[in-house]
C-alpha cells in the first residue's frame, strides 16, 4: 500500500505544484496579502488547483505512456515503467477531478468555472492540441493564465493589464522553452515520434520564439513596474513610510526589481543552451540555485516594496 502511495505521489508532480503559486498573483499586487480572509481564500484555491493539476498529470501520463517509453527521462514515470498499474492510476485521476471540481465550487463559481475550463483545455492538449504546432505552445500558456485568473477570482480582484500581459509572455517563453529543450533532448527521429509537432519546429524559429518572448517578457514587466498605480495596502508592516511623498512610493519602488527579472530571463536562457534543462521548468526553479536565488529575491523585493513602501 505504501508503496502504491509513493508511486501515485511521483506520478502527481508536486514539484509542478510550483506553477499555481501563480494564483497569488492577484493577491499580493492587490495589497491584500495579510489579509486572513483573502490569504484564506486564495491559499484554499492553491489546493484544490493543485489537485487538479496532479490529476491532470496522472491521466496524461496515462495517455502518452508509450510515448514516453521512448523518452530518456519520462520513461522512468511510474506509469511508462509499468509500476503503477493503470486502472490504479486512472481511477485516481477520476477521483481527483470530481474531487477538485466539488471543492471547487465551495469557494467560487466563477472559480469552478475556470478550474473546468482548464481540465478540458488539458485533455484537448493531450488528445489533439499537442499534435499541433503553435497551438500546442499556445495551449500551454493558457494553463498560466489561467492559474492567475482563478486566484484572482476567488478574492475578487482586478489584474493590472500590462502584468496580465508579462504572464502571456512569460508562459509563452517556458512553452517554447521546454519545445526546444526537448529537441535537442530527443535527437533525429526519436524527438519526432515521441512528440508530433516537432516536425514543425526547426532549431531556427524555436530560437527566433524564445528571443521573441525573452523580451516581451522583461519589456511588459518593466512597463508594469513604471506604470503600476499606487497599491494601497490595509495592512502594512512599517507604519513610518505612509507619510512619505507619493512621488518616492510603490509605484516607483517596484521599478528595482526590472533588473533581477532581466537577469532572471537571461539565467533561464543560459540553462536552456548552455545545460539543456528547459523540458521541465519547475524542476529547474528548485535544482539551480542562482535562478532560485533570483526567484526568491525578486519575491522579497515586490513584498518589501509593496507592504512596507506601500
Amino acid at each position: 500500500m505504501v508503496k502504491f502511495f509513493n508511486l501515485i505521489l511521483k506520478s502527481a508532480r508536486p514539484v509542478q505544484w510550483i506553477k499555481n503559486l501563480a494564483i497569488f498573483t492577484g493577491l499580493v499586487f492587490t495589497g491584500w496579502f495579510f489579509i486572513p480572509e483573502k490569504f484564506s481564500r486564495a491559499l484554499s484555491a492553491f489546493f484544490v488547483f493543485s489537485i487538479l493539476t496532479s490529476s491532470v498529470y496522472i491521466f496524461n501520463d496515462i495517455l502518452d505512456a508509450s510515448s514516453d517509453r521512448l523518452h530518456p527521462l519520462k520513461k522512468n514515470r511510474p506509469i511508462a515503467s509499468g509500476k503503477l498499474p493503470l486502472p490504479i492510476a486512472l481511477f485516481v485521476a477520476i477521483v481527483g477531478f470530481f474531487t477538485s471540481l466539488f471543492l471547487a465550487t465551495n469557494l467560487s463559481f466563477f472559480f469552478f468555472l475556470i478550474c473546468f475550463v482548464y481540465l478540458v483545455l488539458q485533455l484537448l492538449y493531450t488528445l489533439f492540441f499537442k499534435k499541433i504546432s503553435i497551438i500546442d505552445v499556445l495551449a500551454i500558456a493558457s494553463g498560466f493564465i489561467l492559474r492567475v485568473y482563478a486566484g484572482a477570482v476567488v478574492i475578487n480582484t482586478h489584474i493590472n493589464i500590462w502584468l496580465l500581459l508579462c504572464v502571456v509572455s512569460f508562459s509563452l517563453f517556458l512553452a517554447v522553452g521546454k519545445r526546444r529543450s526537448e529537441l535537442t533532448l530527443l535527437e533525429g527521429q526519436l524527438a519526432f515520434k515521441h512528440r508530433r509537432a516537432l516536425f514543425s519546429y526547426p532549431e531556427k524559429l524555436l530560437d527566433l520564439y524564445i528571443s521573441m518572448f525573452a523580451n516581451t517578457t522583461w519589456l511588459t514587466y518593466a512597463l508594469f513596474a513604471f506604470l503600476q498605480p499606487p497599491i494601497r495596502t490595509t495592512e502594512r508592516i512599517v507604519l513610518f513610510w505612509a507619510d512619505l511623498p507619493l512621488a518616492f512610493r510603490n509605484q516607483k519602488w517596484l521599478m528595482i526589481t526590472i533588473p533581477v527579472v532581466i537577469y532572471g530571463v537571461m539565467r533561464y536562457l543560459q540553462l536552456i543552451y548552455e545545460k539543456n534543462e528547459g523540458e521541465s521548468p519547475a524542476k529547474i526553479l528548485v535544482s539551480d540555485k542562482p535562478l532560485l536565488g533570483a526567484v526568491v529575491l525578486w519575491g522579497l523585493m515586490v513584498m518589501v516594496v509593496i507592504y512596507v513602501f506601500g
